[in-house]
């Protein structure tokens, strides 16, 4: 049944494979369900949003099992999903404007904004809207994009919500000097785990990277980092339908709406096409079921939602699952899964998912084998070389996946009108280009 659905041995893996690479992704993506819900319940001033850490973390896990499983059934692509970093700051910043500007809680009304650019998603996708986007998009940006990602990714494992190896000090990157602290470990698990998960690759032993992280917890646990609280438990409060739709539907939150659209359809067009190259899914420039992709991505928003997070997309750190040689959804059944047992599981998936030193050296590894695709953007055609290269540092350095892209995709058109190249561009991407320079002139 496995078999026939999934199309296992047409892809090339087994339901071992797919199973393992399933936990692998849960396990490197798993601190979102702690991160994302501490975000949303505390604004930028420390200060209760009225959104709870429970209910949040309730909403979290639904959403993601949610929008991973239908990802997994629609378009067979073992790319999971679940509340995106970055669109939960800025759900914050909403709430602390809706705030400011005396609307009561202004949560609901937040959830209300985000379910409305849910079923906008919803609509774009189902038009194929979106997919056309993809499939516009050169093979030089899209391999820009994926190295971008894998730098990103790298970044994050590094950075480690600024407690790892790399931390900024009033506003400069530097070395954190704790590296060699025996007194603080976290940077010395870190590089056991990094320097054990790198040695197994090198040996190209199979599941080099579940292995680095489950012998990573083992020492963070021996080394009392981590801490065994029991089994079971659940989320105490939720946030079911609490959004404020009568609220939302108003033209002043026009603009909010508008933001969460390009967000989450950057974010989620950047990894589909990130793992997607790397998984080896893009054929002659496209990637085959994306529209279901973008549709599972929708789906996943309005349930968020109405459970009670911020926008849901497709997440990079999926590409730990497929340098496994996850190939298909099976492997996203089993994230799925897990993201709801999670929830009965709480003190386990905590354990590993809330100690960033685990995971991290894993996030590493997987931004090595990303920057594969830069021997794929054609550098002897600059009009091909210059955007990609934007979208490429772009990533990284604003610390967002769809600022990075924006910058790839305004450069583009311009650089091949300005070389006489500018019939090469589908229309497409001159129209996206103009709503993107629109966005920030205008929101």
């Amino acid at each position: 049944m496995l078999e026939k659905f999934f199309k296992l041995k047409e892809n090339g893996t087994t339901v071992k494979v797919e199973v393992l690479g399933g936990l692998t992704t849960f396990l490197t993506m798993a601190y979102i369900i702690f991160v994302n819900a501490g975000i949303l319940s505390k604004d930028f001033a420390g200060e209760p949003t009225g959104l709870s850490f429970h209910a949040a973390m309730l909403a979290t896990c639904i959403a993601a099992a949610v929008a991973t499983i239908i990802m997994g059934l629609l378009a067979n692509y073992p790319i999971a999903q679940a509340p995106g970093m970055g669109e939960n700051f800025f759900f914050v910043s909403v709430v602390m404007a809706l705030g400011a500007g005396g609307v009561a809680n202004a949560w609901q009304v937040a959830l209300g904004i985000v379910f409305i650019a849910g079923v906008l998603f919803f609509i774009l996708s189902v038009c194929k809207f979106r997919k056309v986007i993809i499939d516009a998009v050169s093979p030089s940006l899209k391999n820009g994009i994926a190295v971008g990602i894998g730098l990103f990714i790298t970044y994050l494992g590094l950075h480690m919500f600024n407690k790892g190896v790399i931390i900024i000090q009033n506003n400069v990157p530097q070395i954190n000097p704790d590296i060699f602290n025996i007194k603080k470990p976290d940077l010395i698990i870190f590089f056991i785990g990094l320097f054990v998960t790198a040695g197994l690759h090198v040996r190209k032993v199979r599941g080099s990277i579940l292995i680095g992280i489950l012998f990573t917890a083992l020492v963070s646990l021996v080394w009392g980092k981590v801490k065994f609280e029991g089994v079971f438990g659940l989320p105490e409060e939720h946030a079911f339908l609490k959004m404020d739709l009568a609220r939302a539907f108003s033209l002043s939150y026009i603009g909010f709406i508008a933001v969460f659209l390009f967000m989450d359809l950057f974010d989620t067009m950047g990894t589909l096409i990130g793992v997607g190259e790397q998984a080896g899914f893009i054929k002659d420039n496209k990637l085959p079921r994306a529209n279901q992709a973008m549709i599972s991505d929708a789906a996943g928003t309005v349930v968020g939602a109405a459970t009670g997070t911020s926008t849901v997309t497709s997440f990079i750190e999926s590409a730990v699952g497929v340098e496994f040689g996850a190939r298909t959804g099976l492997a996203n059944m089993v994230t799925g899964i897990l993201f709801l047992i999670a929830l009965f599981l709480t003190p386990i998936a905590s354990m590993i998912g809330n100690y960033p030193p685990i995971t991290a050296p894993a996030l590493v590894i997987v931004g090595v084998m990303m920057m594969g695709n830069i021997r794929k953007i054609d550098w002897s055609d600059y009009s091909e070389a210059i955007p990609a290269f934007l979208a490429l540092v772009g990533i990284p350095l604003t610390f967002s996946v769809h600022n990075g892209i924006a910058l790839g995709f305004v450069s583009y058109p311009f650089i091949k009108i300005l070389s006489g190249k500018g019939k090469e561009v589908s229309w497409v991407i001159y129209v996206v280009a103009g709503l993107i320079i629109a966005r920030f002139v205008f929101i």
